[in-house]
């Protein structure tokens, strides 16, 4: 009797364990590098263009904004089914 309440015991703290991890999966781990990358390229763009150009008043904001407001949060939304 006294091992039986000591497996629920076990089993129960194994899924409380299960239900507090981190839960990224790599799908959101590649997204997140590829925003990083996509922010990193944006600031380049930035420092070699001109002041007046093209390059650094629209390519490279559009590069920032797609890095900072879409994949990054992206991948901390996104959810994969676990089988």
């Amino acid at each position: 009797m006294i091992t039986n309440t000591k497996k629920e015991k076990l089993k129960h703290k194994s899924n409380m364990d299960l239900s507090l991890s981190w839960g990224f999966s790599n799908l959101n781990y590649l997204i997140f590098a590829l925003g990083c990358l996509t922010i990193f390229f944006g600031y380049v763009i930035m420092a070699t263009g001109e002041v007046d150009s093209f390059q650094s008043l629209t390519l490279a904001p559009i590069f920032l904004f797609l890095g900072y407001i879409i994949l990054i949060p992206f991948s901390l939304l996104i959810k994969t089914k676990k089988n």
